[in-house]
Protein backbone atom coordinates (compact mmCIF):
# COMPACT_ATOMS: atom_id res chain seq x y z
CA UNK A 1 0.00 0.00 0.00
CA UNK A 2 1.35 3.42 -0.93
CA UNK A 3 1.56 6.19 1.64
CA UNK A 4 -0.97 8.97 1.66
CA UNK A 5 0.55 12.08 0.03
CA UNK A 6 0.29 14.17 3.20
CA UNK A 7 2.16 15.22 6.31
CA UNK A 8 -0.38 16.20 8.96
CA UNK A 9 -0.46 17.42 12.56
CA UNK A 10 -2.38 16.94 15.79
CA UNK A 11 -4.60 19.39 17.64
CA UNK A 12 -3.24 18.75 21.13
CA UNK A 13 -1.00 16.71 23.38
CA UNK A 14 -2.41 13.31 22.40
CA UNK A 15 -4.48 12.13 19.46
CA UNK A 16 -8.25 12.23 19.68
CA UNK A 17 -10.28 9.23 18.59
CA UNK A 18 -11.33 11.17 15.49
CA UNK A 19 -7.71 11.91 14.58
CA UNK A 20 -6.74 8.26 15.05
CA UNK A 21 -9.54 7.23 12.69
CA UNK A 22 -8.53 9.82 10.07
CA UNK A 23 -4.87 8.82 10.15
CA UNK A 24 -5.69 5.10 10.10
CA UNK A 25 -7.92 5.55 7.06
CA UNK A 26 -5.68 7.93 5.05
CA UNK A 27 -2.21 6.65 6.00
CA UNK A 28 -0.25 9.96 5.91
CA UNK A 29 3.41 9.71 4.95
CA UNK A 30 4.31 11.42 8.20
CA UNK A 31 3.47 13.98 10.87
CA UNK A 32 4.77 17.29 12.24
CA UNK A 33 4.85 18.64 15.78
CA UNK A 34 4.19 22.18 17.02
CA UNK A 35 4.44 23.93 20.39
CA UNK A 36 0.82 23.01 21.16
CA UNK A 37 1.83 19.35 20.96
CA UNK A 38 4.62 19.66 23.51
CA UNK A 39 4.48 19.37 27.29
CA UNK A 40 6.69 16.72 28.89
CA UNK A 41 9.16 14.21 27.49
CA UNK A 42 6.84 11.33 28.39
CA UNK A 43 3.90 13.05 26.70
CA UNK A 44 5.88 13.72 23.49
CA UNK A 45 7.02 10.13 23.28
CA UNK A 46 3.41 9.06 23.84
CA UNK A 47 2.16 11.30 21.04
CA UNK A 48 4.81 9.95 18.67
CA UNK A 49 3.65 6.46 19.59
CA UNK A 50 0.06 7.53 18.88
CA UNK A 51 1.03 8.67 15.38
CA UNK A 52 2.92 5.47 14.59
CA UNK A 53 0.26 3.21 16.05
CA UNK A 54 -2.43 4.99 14.01
CA UNK A 55 -0.70 4.21 10.70
CA UNK A 56 0.80 0.91 11.84
CA UNK A 57 4.41 1.64 10.88
CA UNK A 58 7.54 3.56 11.84
CA UNK A 59 6.44 6.71 10.03
CA UNK A 60 8.44 9.90 9.82
CA UNK A 61 7.79 12.52 12.52
CA UNK A 62 9.30 15.93 11.90
CA UNK A 63 9.56 19.28 13.66
CA UNK A 64 10.97 22.78 13.17
CA UNK A 65 13.96 22.82 15.51
CA UNK A 66 16.25 25.39 13.92
CA UNK A 67 17.15 27.27 17.11
CA UNK A 68 16.49 30.88 18.03
CA UNK A 69 12.91 31.94 17.36
CA UNK A 70 12.08 28.78 15.48
CA UNK A 71 12.45 25.91 17.89
CA UNK A 72 9.44 24.04 19.17
CA UNK A 73 11.38 22.31 21.95
CA UNK A 74 12.76 24.58 24.67
CA UNK A 75 14.28 24.09 28.12
CA UNK A 76 14.01 21.82 30.01
CA UNK A 77 13.25 19.53 27.04
CA UNK A 78 16.05 20.92 24.87
CA UNK A 79 18.83 23.47 24.91
CA UNK A 80 17.95 27.09 24.15
CA UNK A 81 19.98 27.65 21.00
CA UNK A 82 21.13 30.94 19.52
CA UNK A 83 19.51 31.99 16.27
CA UNK A 84 21.44 30.29 13.43
CA UNK A 85 22.86 33.51 11.98
CA UNK A 86 24.04 34.57 15.45
CA UNK A 87 25.60 31.14 16.00
CA UNK A 88 27.49 31.40 12.70
CA UNK A 89 28.66 34.94 13.46
CA UNK A 90 29.89 33.97 16.92
CA UNK A 91 31.77 30.94 15.62
CA UNK A 92 33.33 33.03 12.85
CA UNK A 93 34.45 35.70 15.31
CA UNK A 94 36.10 33.10 17.53
CA UNK A 95 37.70 31.04 14.73
CA UNK A 96 41.38 31.24 13.82
CA UNK A 97 41.82 33.41 10.68
CA UNK A 98 43.39 30.49 8.86
CA UNK A 99 40.27 28.29 9.09
CA UNK A 100 37.14 30.34 9.62
CA UNK A 101 35.01 28.25 7.24
CA UNK A 102 36.08 24.96 8.79
CA UNK A 103 35.49 26.17 12.34
CA UNK A 104 32.05 27.52 11.51
CA UNK A 105 31.02 24.32 9.74
CA UNK A 106 32.24 22.25 12.70
CA UNK A 107 30.35 24.45 15.15
CA UNK A 108 27.15 24.04 13.15
CA UNK A 109 27.73 20.30 12.78
CA UNK A 110 28.02 19.91 16.55
CA UNK A 111 24.98 22.11 17.16
CA UNK A 112 22.79 19.94 14.96
CA UNK A 113 24.31 16.69 16.14
CA UNK A 114 23.25 17.69 19.65
CA UNK A 115 19.84 18.75 18.36
CA UNK A 116 19.49 15.32 16.72
CA UNK A 117 20.22 13.72 20.08
CA UNK A 118 17.52 15.85 21.69
CA UNK A 119 15.00 14.84 19.03
CA UNK A 120 15.85 11.15 19.00
CA UNK A 121 15.35 10.95 22.74
CA UNK A 122 11.74 12.03 22.26
CA UNK A 123 10.86 9.78 19.32
CA UNK A 124 11.27 12.48 16.64
CA UNK A 125 13.28 11.37 13.60
CA UNK A 126 13.25 14.35 11.24
CA UNK A 127 14.02 18.07 11.41
CA UNK A 128 13.03 20.81 8.95
CA UNK A 129 16.63 21.94 8.45
CA UNK A 130 19.05 22.89 6.95
CA UNK A 131 17.55 26.21 5.89
CA UNK A 132 19.94 27.49 3.23
CA UNK A 133 18.07 30.56 2.02
CA UNK A 134 20.61 33.33 1.44
CA UNK A 135 20.40 36.35 3.74
CA UNK A 136 20.46 39.75 2.08
CA UNK A 137 20.07 43.35 3.15
CA UNK A 138 16.34 43.25 2.36
CA UNK A 139 15.52 39.76 3.65
CA UNK A 140 12.37 39.93 5.76
CA UNK A 141 12.99 39.75 9.54
CA UNK A 142 10.86 36.62 9.86
CA UNK A 143 13.59 34.79 7.95
CA UNK A 144 16.84 36.71 8.23
CA UNK A 145 18.39 35.46 11.48
CA UNK A 146 17.33 31.92 10.58
CA UNK A 147 19.78 32.06 7.65
CA UNK A 148 23.43 30.98 7.72
CA UNK A 149 24.95 33.80 5.67
CA UNK A 150 25.04 35.65 2.35
CA UNK A 151 27.63 33.79 0.28
CA UNK A 152 26.41 30.71 -1.65
CA UNK A 153 29.61 28.69 -1.15
CA UNK A 154 29.74 29.41 2.58
CA UNK A 155 26.05 28.70 3.11
CA UNK A 156 26.22 25.46 1.13
CA UNK A 157 29.13 24.24 3.28
CA UNK A 158 27.26 25.08 6.46
CA UNK A 159 24.10 23.44 5.12
CA UNK A 160 26.09 20.28 4.41
CA UNK A 161 27.42 20.29 7.98
CA UNK A 162 23.92 20.77 9.40
CA UNK A 163 22.51 17.93 7.32
CA UNK A 164 25.36 15.60 8.28
CA UNK A 165 24.96 16.40 11.97
CA UNK A 166 21.30 15.44 11.77
CA UNK A 167 21.94 12.30 9.71
CA UNK A 168 24.70 11.11 12.06
CA UNK A 169 22.21 11.48 14.90
CA UNK A 170 19.55 9.39 13.18
CA UNK A 171 17.42 12.37 12.14
CA UNK A 172 16.32 12.95 8.55
CA UNK A 173 17.03 16.51 7.33
CA UNK A 174 14.55 18.51 5.25
CA UNK A 175 16.27 21.05 2.98
CA UNK A 176 14.39 24.35 2.74
CA UNK A 177 13.02 26.47 1.14
CA UNK A 178 13.41 25.27 -2.46
CA UNK A 179 14.55 27.02 -4.60
CA UNK A 180 15.41 29.94 -2.29
CA UNK A 181 13.43 32.23 0.03
CA UNK A 182 16.10 34.74 1.04
CA UNK A 183 15.12 37.51 -1.38
CA UNK A 184 11.60 37.67 0.03
CA UNK A 185 10.72 41.03 1.56
CA UNK A 186 7.34 39.81 2.85
CA UNK A 187 6.46 37.12 5.39
CA UNK A 188 4.86 34.21 3.54
CA UNK A 189 2.91 33.29 6.68
CA UNK A 190 0.83 36.39 5.94
CA UNK A 191 1.49 37.57 2.36
CA UNK A 192 2.72 36.23 -0.98
CA UNK A 193 6.29 37.49 -1.57
CA UNK A 194 7.46 38.38 -5.07
CA UNK A 195 11.09 38.19 -6.15
CA UNK A 196 12.12 40.42 -9.04
CA UNK A 197 15.66 39.14 -9.60
CA UNK A 198 16.56 37.90 -13.06
CA UNK A 199 17.18 34.24 -13.81
CA UNK A 200 20.94 34.65 -14.28
CA UNK A 201 21.34 36.21 -10.85
CA UNK A 202 19.19 33.56 -9.21
CA UNK A 203 21.11 30.73 -10.90
CA UNK A 204 24.44 31.91 -9.54
CA UNK A 205 23.23 32.64 -6.00
CA UNK A 206 19.98 31.35 -4.48
CA UNK A 207 19.57 28.36 -6.80
CA UNK A 208 23.27 27.46 -6.64
CA UNK A 209 23.11 26.74 -2.91
CA UNK A 210 20.37 24.18 -3.45
CA UNK A 211 22.22 22.72 -6.43
CA UNK A 212 25.15 22.03 -4.09
CA UNK A 213 22.85 20.08 -1.76
CA UNK A 214 20.67 18.36 -4.34
CA UNK A 215 21.52 14.90 -3.03
CA UNK A 216 19.72 15.35 0.30
CA UNK A 217 16.76 13.03 0.85
CA UNK A 218 13.97 15.58 1.43
CA UNK A 219 13.20 19.19 0.61
CA UNK A 220 10.50 21.78 1.26
CA UNK A 221 9.14 24.33 -1.19
CA UNK A 222 8.99 28.12 -0.90
CA UNK A 223 5.69 29.99 -1.13
CA UNK A 224 6.85 32.90 -3.28
CA UNK A 225 6.71 34.08 -6.87
CA UNK A 226 9.80 34.45 -9.06
CA UNK A 227 8.47 37.10 -11.41
CA UNK A 228 11.17 36.57 -14.05
CA UNK A 229 10.30 32.87 -14.35
CA UNK A 230 6.61 32.19 -13.64
CA UNK A 231 3.61 34.10 -12.22
CA UNK A 232 2.53 31.26 -9.91
CA UNK A 233 3.96 30.61 -6.43
CA UNK A 234 6.76 28.05 -6.60
CA UNK A 235 4.75 25.51 -4.60
CA UNK A 236 1.99 25.61 -7.23
CA UNK A 237 4.17 26.16 -10.30
CA UNK A 238 4.96 23.34 -12.71
CA UNK A 239 7.61 25.61 -14.25
CA UNK A 240 9.37 26.07 -10.91
CA UNK A 241 9.07 22.40 -10.01
CA UNK A 242 10.71 21.44 -13.31
CA UNK A 243 13.46 23.94 -12.55
CA UNK A 244 14.00 22.35 -9.13
CA UNK A 245 14.13 18.86 -10.62
CA UNK A 246 16.05 19.55 -13.83
CA UNK A 247 18.21 22.64 -13.35
CA UNK A 248 18.86 22.35 -9.63
CA UNK A 249 18.86 18.57 -9.93
CA UNK A 250 17.01 17.79 -6.71
CA UNK A 251 15.51 14.29 -6.87
CA UNK A 252 14.61 13.83 -3.21
CA UNK A 253 11.10 13.80 -1.81
CA UNK A 254 9.61 17.30 -2.06
CA UNK A 255 7.06 18.39 0.51
CA UNK A 256 5.23 21.68 0.33
CA UNK A 257 5.62 24.31 2.97
CA UNK A 258 2.42 24.51 5.03
CA UNK A 259 -0.44 25.08 2.58
CA UNK A 260 -2.45 26.87 5.29
CA UNK A 261 -0.04 29.84 5.16
CA UNK A 262 -1.66 33.05 3.91
CA UNK A 263 0.76 33.32 0.96
CA UNK A 264 -1.48 30.84 -0.86
CA UNK A 265 -5.12 31.43 -1.73
CA UNK A 266 -7.71 28.68 -1.98
CA UNK A 267 -9.23 25.83 -0.07
CA UNK A 268 -6.92 23.15 1.33
CA UNK A 269 -8.29 20.64 -1.16
CA UNK A 270 -7.79 22.94 -4.13
CA UNK A 271 -4.27 23.88 -3.04
CA UNK A 272 -3.45 20.21 -2.50
CA UNK A 273 -4.49 19.28 -6.00
CA UNK A 274 -2.63 22.26 -7.49
CA UNK A 275 0.62 21.50 -5.64
CA UNK A 276 0.55 17.82 -6.59
CA UNK A 277 -0.27 18.70 -10.20
CA UNK A 278 2.70 21.09 -10.24
CA UNK A 279 5.03 18.27 -9.18
CA UNK A 280 5.23 18.26 -5.38
CA UNK A 281 5.33 14.77 -3.85
CA UNK A 282 3.62 15.34 -0.51
CA UNK A 283 1.43 18.04 1.05
CA UNK A 284 2.20 19.61 4.42
CA UNK A 285 -1.00 20.84 6.02
CA UNK A 286 -0.88 22.30 9.53
CA UNK A 287 -3.08 24.28 11.90
CA UNK A 288 -6.36 23.24 10.30
CA UNK A 289 -9.57 21.76 11.59
CA UNK A 290 -10.22 18.05 11.46
CA UNK A 291 -12.49 18.63 8.46
CA UNK A 292 -9.75 20.56 6.64
CA UNK A 293 -7.22 17.82 7.32
CA UNK A 294 -9.72 15.26 6.09
CA UNK A 295 -10.36 17.27 2.91
CA UNK A 296 -6.61 17.61 2.32
CA UNK A 297 -6.04 13.88 2.76
CA UNK A 298 -8.92 13.04 0.41
CA UNK A 299 -7.65 15.46 -2.25
CA UNK A 300 -4.08 14.18 -1.92
CA UNK A 301 -4.91 10.48 -2.09
CA UNK A 302 -1.99 8.08 -2.32
CA UNK A 303 1.47 9.04 -3.50
CA UNK A 304 2.33 8.55 -7.12
CA UNK A 305 4.64 5.68 -7.94
CA UNK A 306 7.55 8.11 -8.38
CA UNK A 307 6.79 9.89 -5.10
CA UNK A 308 6.59 6.55 -3.30
CA UNK A 309 10.04 5.61 -4.61
CA UNK A 310 11.40 8.91 -3.32
CA UNK A 311 9.62 8.42 0.00
CA UNK A 312 11.05 4.92 0.44
CA UNK A 313 14.51 6.23 -0.44
CA UNK A 314 14.19 9.05 2.10
CA UNK A 315 13.09 6.71 4.88
CA UNK A 316 15.98 4.38 4.04
CA UNK A 317 18.35 7.30 4.72
CA UNK A 318 17.38 7.19 8.39
CA UNK A 319 20.19 5.51 10.24
CA UNK A 320 21.03 4.33 13.71
CA UNK A 321 22.63 7.26 15.56
CA UNK A 322 26.39 7.05 15.84
CA UNK A 323 28.03 7.16 19.24
CA UNK A 324 28.02 10.62 20.79
CA UNK A 325 29.99 11.73 23.83
CA UNK A 326 27.69 14.58 24.81
CA UNK A 327 30.06 16.16 27.32
CA UNK A 328 32.91 16.13 24.80
CA UNK A 329 30.68 17.55 22.04
CA UNK A 330 29.47 20.33 24.30
CA UNK A 331 33.00 21.15 25.39
CA UNK A 332 34.28 21.29 21.81
CA UNK A 333 31.35 23.46 20.79
CA UNK A 334 31.98 25.80 23.70
CA UNK A 335 35.59 26.25 22.60
CA UNK A 336 34.54 26.93 19.02
CA UNK A 337 31.98 29.48 20.24
CA UNK A 338 34.21 31.25 22.74
CA UNK A 339 31.99 30.02 25.55
CA UNK A 340 28.74 31.57 24.20
CA UNK A 341 26.80 28.57 22.93
CA UNK A 342 23.21 29.01 24.05
CA UNK A 343 20.68 31.81 23.79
Amino acid sequence: MRFGATILDATGLRLTAEEVALFRDTNPFGFILFARNIDTAEQIRGLCDDFRNAVGRNCLITIDQEGGRVQRLRPPLARQWLAPLDHVARAAATAPPSDVSGAVARAMYLRYRLIADELQGLGIDSNCAPMVDLAGKDTHPFLKNRCYGQDPITVAAIGRAVAQGLLDGGVLPVLKHLPGHGRATADSHHDLPHVGADRTSLDSTDFEVFRSLNDLPMGMTAHLVYDAIDPDPATLSAVMMRLIRQQIGFDGLIMTDDISMKALSGTPAALTRAALHAGCDVILHCNGTLAERSDTAAAAGEMTETAQIRADRALAARQTPDELDIAAAEEELSVLMGGLVYG
